[in-house]
């Protein structure tokens, strides 16, 4: 049985830097997080959070790399760091940006292992599956699409809703077709990076790059999945994806953008920069 591994921070503002830090930590054992809070944010970083506690959590937990979370309360790192004594871990991981002599202290005193991850290796993984990579299910496919180019809790919450109907399938807008339906300076972040971050989401079965033009660029990648059901927002409800869907018999579905409760309602167009 793989051990307890901790790791502590804000995750404000969660972007594919954190994600494989997440991943690379869950190599090691079973990923337990201790979340500050926002409270605990401002004292140890002199800055009041992005994105609120409630948010910042339902993100985590939706990072398919995390097995638990514990809010972390205290205005010092000591205080912090001694709430990992409920946990008992085997390994401590932190960023070489981050390294403490007090987690160090902590872990020495405890017998617990501190590994350092270095930044240089903490880049998305670019992967492109092919016919023979795609990921079979005995349930339903289910597929939306879009560009998720600042992935939030709105889409987060999409993707529940969906896995929910079927196996989720997404499909992620490839870049020039980004820039084709939503004009220059659009995505801010690479198609290989918008899959690794939709793809470590765990209600998505699988993440896949668009190959195609227009509103149905997911033509190519539909073809070779041949959904059950294809599912929008509102928002992205189009004539051009019904049309398609009542040709092909595949079963279309508009969801109403709702936030998970007590969230704010989100989207990637009012986060760029944010």
């Amino acid at each position: 049985m793989m051990g307890k591994v901790v790791v502590s921070g804000s995750f404000d503002d969660l972007r594919s830097f954190h994600v494989r830090f997440l991943e690379e930590a869950s190599k090691l054992g079973q990923v337990h997080v201790l979340l500050w809070s926002d409270e605990t944010t401002s004292a140890l970083t002199g800055l009041i959070p992005k994105f609120p506690f409630e948010e910042r959590l339902y993100l985590l937990q939706a990072i398919r790399f995390v097995d638990q979370i514990l809010t972390a309360i205290g205005s010092t790192e000591h205080e912090i760091i001694n709430q990992a004594d409920e946990l008992q871990p085997q390994t401590w991981v932190i960023g070489e940006r981050n390294i403490s002599s007090q987690i160090r202290t902590y872990c020495e005193s405890r017998d617990v292992s501190c590994k350092i991850l270095l930044y240089a290796d903490l880049v998305y993984l670019p992967f492109r599956p092919g016919p023979a990579q795609l990921r079979t299910s005995t349930r339903k496919k289910a597929i939306v699409t879009g560009c998720f180019d600042w992935l939030h809790s709105g889409h987060v919450r999409f993707f529940e809703e969906v896995s929910q109907l079927g196996a989720l399938y997404v499909m992620v807008g490839h870049d020039a077709n980004v820039r084709l339906l939503k004009g220059e300076n659009h995505p801010q972040f690479s198609h290989d990076e918008r899959r690794y971050m939709v793809q470590s989401i765990r209600h998505v079965e699988q993440a896949l790059i668009t190959s195609g033009r227009g509103w149905m660029d997911a033509k190519p990648e539909i073809a070779m999945l041949k959904p059950d059901l294809y599912v929008v927002n509102e928002d992205g409800d189009r004539p051009e994806k019904r049309t398609f869907c009542e040709e092909r018999s595949i079963e279309y579905v508009v969801l109403k953008r709702l936030p998970k409760e007590g969230l704010q309602r989100r989207e990637s167009t009012n986060l760029r920069g944010f």
